[in-house]
């Protein structure tokens, strides 16, 4: 399965959008949808698929942990640190929401089964969550093969949605003046460091490094990064990443105090 990620500002046109993928050979059981906001009333009303597999609310809970979530049909909805209620519809969307309560502290022990993230985006994280924060509606088409996999990304972009590339672009263009100011402070050069430098703040928000430092996860990155790993521009990237998610950890317990 290949897949394919559209990012709305509407919820509606989601939705729509998950009705014309059928058009292109995408079933139902087939795409997943995550969106902020979602009352418990506005749950009720989520039509689901009754193709959707039993106990995967259940399996998530469990995931979830001490979260406030409820799963009602082929629905879940947990409460967020940070976000907010997301609801999600749909396998991989149900699962990234597991992965992404689990890793942003709403699960008591932060442990995820592999099981639960085979096939899940967990890499992009950052971005997803950053999508739910602005209010924004994730679809995710999983194709059969490559040449579904192009029309569903052209139906989706038809439809409206922002790519995944587009968004992670756009996340990266609002950090990246304060990156630079911080890195040209120590005198070396953004310019020519910088790919290899957000390669190392990306890595360190994955659900698989997040909290850790640069030295518990060395065996991973090595692996992961082995062009980049041991280049100082990519530590000193990796570092800031850990720094900003440590930032963004902290401003959630502050807001839950609030």
């Amino acid at each position: 399965m290949r897949p394919t990620v559209g990012i709305f500002t509407s919820r509606k046109d989601a939705e729509q959008a998950i009705g014309q993928l059928q058009s292109v050979g995408i079933p139902p059981d087939q795409t997943s949808l995550l969106s902020p906001g979602a009352s418990k009333e506005e749950i009720h009303d989520v039509p689901t698929s009754e193709s959707e597999q039993p106990g995967m609310g259940k399996a998530i809970g469990g995931v979830v942990g001490g979260a406030l979530g409820m799963q009602i049909g082929g629905a879940l909805s947990i409460l967020i640190p940070g976000i907010g209620p997301v609801i999600a519809m749909g396998l991989v969307a149900t699962a990234l929401l597991g992965v992404i309560g689990a890793v942003s502290g709403a699960a008591a022990g932060g442990a995820l089964e592999t099981s639960m993230t085979e096939g899940v985006p967990v890499d992009e994280l950052y971005v997803y969550e950053d999508a739910l924060r602005q209010g924004r509606t994730i679809v995710i088409a999983l194709a059969d093969d490559e040449r579904k996999a192009d029309a569903a990304r052209e139906t989706l972009a038809e439809a409206g949605a922002e790519s995944l590339d587009a968004a992670r672009k756009n996340w990266w263009v609002g950090l990246r003046s304060a990156e630079e100011l911080e890195y040209t402070r120590q005198g070396r050069d953004f310019k020519t460091d910088e790919p290899n430098y957000r390669r190392g703040f990306e890595a360190a928000l994955n659900a698989r490094t997040r909290g850790k430092s640069y030295q518990e996860v060395g065996e991973y990155l090595g692996e992961r990064y082995p062009d980049a790993y041991d280049q100082e521009s990519f530590r000193r990237g990796y570092e800031r990443g850990q720094a900003y998610y440590q930032a963004a950890r902290k401003k959630e317990n502050t807001d839950g105090r609030a």
